[in-house]
């Protein structure tokens, strides 16, 4: 699902329920100019289970579309004040959607220099290992083994290749295929992706803007501490914020009043974080609306730097392994280019 187009179909369907155009009907001409793709799909399933007589709870939960955009807008139906909520779910996967596409930008230089290394040392390897071949070959009439003087001492061409030549050549191959792999096992797997997420800086800082906004958006209405943090517990599951939220809760229950005595020690969080919502007193949903704006600035600094460290880190890193696959081949070169002096 494209956040940015499902960011800009909540907030035209916020607009025409404040005129006191009915959902079904707002559903209805939307999804009448949408494209087709799976959020039309989603919606006018909607249209449809509304246009029955479901209840919007129901008929939300048969959907596939992301739980706390449904759990958040079960809040607005209850408060009375859908259009509202709508407006800010809208500013809330419209800030997601910048985040994820710088994100996207600093994957692209990592995927386009493993993909062209790969193929690039396969075809040495296999030039090679042609080569290498050729060298060894059994001493019929027109090979490359008859050309070259074998000196005297030497029983066979054989002997004349350093031991080991041809699995150094295809070592490096060997290993990037791994790199690449592994990569691939961590980014399929949800756990996977959370634990890489949370490991590198501009990852790490977006997903605590948007963890921020999560609950700014929950807290804003008027929400209960308690009652935003047992959502968020619920849609985290077993992730690593998912264990601080869990923690807060039992100090919350416990007695801890203020957010600075319940949020610190984090796994996750960070004591900046922490103190950027305490800053802020009794009004949480404030201190979170400021953490998710100065998080998701250093996520873009973040992303900025990388990309500009990207592309000759990249360059970098394709010219050493060149090297390092080239030196066996240039070894055998040299080889035969002594035996045709010899």
């Amino acid at each position: 699902m494209k956040w940015d187009e499902f960011a800009f179909v909540n907030e035209q369907l916020a607009g025409m329920l404040k005129t006191g155009i009915p959902l079904e009907g707002a559903l209805r001409q939307l999804c009448a100019t949408m494209q087709r793709g799976q959020l039309r799909v989603e919606f006018e399933g909607l249209e449809s289970d509304l246009a029955q007589g479901k209840p919007l709870a129901s008929a939300l939960a048969a959907r596939k579309l992301p739980p706390f955009y449904v759990k958040m807008v079960a809040v607005g139906v209850a408060g009375n004040d859908l259009p509202e909520m709508l407006t800010m779910l809208a500013d809330h996967y419209r800030r997601w959607d910048n985040i994820w596409t710088r994100l996207k930008g600093v994957m692209v230089y990592p995927a386009i220099v493993l993909a062209s290394s790969l193929a690039l040392l396969v075809f040495l390897s296999w030039l090679g290992s042609t080569l290498l071949g050729t060298i060894l070959a059994d001493g019929a009439p027109g090979d490359f083994v008859n050309v070259i003087a074998i000196p005297s001492g030497y029983s066979s061409a054989p002997e004349l290749v350093p031991a080991g030549l041809l699995a150094a050549m295809w070592a490096p191959v060997a290993g990037l295929a791994l790199v690449m792999t592994a990569l691939a096992v961590t980014l399929c797997s949800a756990r996977g992706r959370e634990w890489l997420g949370w490991r590198i800086p501009a990852f790490r800082e977006a997903g605590l803007a948007r963890f921020a906004s999560a609950m700014r958006l929950m807290l804003g209405r008027g929400g209960e501490l308690n009652k935003a943090l047992e959502m968020m517990q619920e849609l985290e599951g077993d992730s690593r914020v998912g264990g601080d939220v869990r923690r807060w809760r039992e100090r919350l229950a416990a007695g801890h009043g203020k957010f600075a005595e319940l949020a610190a020690g984090g796994a996750v969080v960070p004591p900046l974080f922490v103190w950027l919502v305490a800053q802020s007193g009794e009004d949480l949903a404030t201190g979170f609306g400021r953490a998710a704006e100065i998080y998701q600035a250093r996520s873009a600094h973040r992303v900025e730097m990388m990309l500009y460290g990207a592309l000759p880190a990249a360059v970098l890193a394709l010219g050493l392994m060149i090297v390092v696959q080239i030196f066996p081949i240039a070894r055998l070169m040299g080889l035969v280019l002594n035996r045709l002096g010899t």
